[in-house]
């Protein structure tokens, strides 16, 4: 069984540097990754996160070693395991796939599934081997079925099983979730990753669902046009995206215009809904300073930083509503016709056309440039 020797003290259990991928259709190439780069420590599960065309599928495919790259490195433990002139083939990567469609072999049970990438262990080892597999993804009873008489669930786990069987350095998984229901794919994100933390695997997911991304991995980063956006933690990327790209595409949310200001040591923006202070808290790395920042700026507020409050003078018409159970997502409109979003509990039921007061309950306000999109300030 390929396998990569364990990483130095520190080092990442991969690396990706500069990676640039083109195809070629007739003349014309086109660029699927340009200059993409990130690392996981080992042990850590990321996610390649973003909408179809992106290129999260080229970079898995590369680190696999099914695409090779124009330039730069992929590094796996210590090995550089791709590069214009280092090439290490897929099967001596010590790396395990699980497919979209999990790709188990229909002819063979769950048992000879699982054991199917242990061809270089001792037979006499082999039955214990897919024993604790099939144990550690909670399927210990079921090695005589066979692929058909599983649940779309079942399949899925007994194909994490088996890309888990010879103990690769680095699992990737590739959309795993797509084939099934949408209620079932948080709770399986979740039951995976509990069971990649206990096993100790570092792991990478590409999707482009932020609900599997959040609920899995410890690190995403937002892909478009071939790199990285923004590489961070799911709290980060929700409460503080770097740009209005990853804003728009993490979560919901709304822009609307305000003036930024730094008045007497203090940052302040003032929005059609009143003036709020930006201040750097201790549990949020702000990055950069605010004490040059002046002038206009657009305003996110995602809907759990507005509440509905009867006793608010500021009212809001509501344009549109959504039932989500316990809750309500709300479209409302300001007097200027600026539009914010709001999540209220299920048992204020407000019709549509009706006006309701609402306020802040925001404990950082993150900024944009209006022309840029970058960030401006956070808070």
């Amino acid at each position: 069984m390929a396998s990569n020797p364990p990483a130095a003290p520190g080092a990442a259990a991969l690396r990706v540097d500069d990676l640039h991928v083109a195809f070629h259709e007739g003349t014309r190439e086109v660029r699927v990754l340009d200059g993409l780069a990130f690392q996981l420590s080992p042990g850590e599960i990321g996610c390649l996160l973003g909408a179809s065309g992106c290129g999260k599928t080229t970079a898995l495919r590369t680190i696999a070693g099914f695409v090779r790259p124009d330039r730069g490195s992929v590094h796996i433990g210590n090995r550089c395991v791709a590069s214009p002139r280092a090439w290490i083939e897929p099967e001596q990567r010590g790396v395990g796939v699980v497919f979209q469609d999990y790709a188990l072999f229909p002819h063979l049970d769950v048992t000879a599934n699982v054991a199917f990438g242990l061809r270089a262990l001792p037979a006499a080892e082999r039955p214990a081997r897919v024993a604790a597999m099939l144990e550690l993804v909670g399927l210990p009873a079921i090695g005589s079925r066979f692929p058909h008489e599983l649940s779309g669930g079942q399949q899925q786990r007994v194909a994490l099983a088996r890309a888990l069987a010879p103990a690769p350095a680095i699992l990737l998984l590739d959309e795993p979730f797509s084939n099934l229901d949408p209620d079932l794919r948080e709770r399986l994100a979740l039951d995976l990753r509990e069971i990649l933390k206990r096993h100790g695997t570092t792991a990478l997911l590409v999707t482009h669902d932020q609900y599997e991304a959040f609920a899995l991995a410890d690190r995403v980063g937002v892909m478009d046009a071939g790199c990285i956006e923004q590489w961070d933690t799911p709290y980060r990327l929700y409460h503080q995206p770097a740009t209005r790209q990853v804003a728009d595409f993490v979560g919901l949310g709304a822009f609307l215009p305000g003036r930024l200001e730094h008045r007497d040591g203090n940052t302040f923006v003032h929005l059609e809904l009143g003036t709020l202070p930006i201040h750097a808290r201790t549990d949020q790395a702000i990055a950069g300073a605010t004490a040059n920042l002046q002038g206009e700026v657009t305003v996110l507020l995602r809907p759990d930083d507005v509440v509905h409050d009867d006793g608010s003078p500021m009212q809001a018409e509501v344009v549109r509503k959504a039932f989500r159970g316990a809750q309500f997502l709300y479209t409302l409109r300001l007097a200027s016709g600026q539009t914010l979003l709001a999540l209220v509990p299920s048992h204020h039921n407000h019709a549509v056309g009706e006006r309701i007061g609402v306020r802040f309950d925001a404990d950082h306000i993150v900024t944009f440039s209006p022309e840029s999109g970058e960030q401006a300030s956070g808070g």
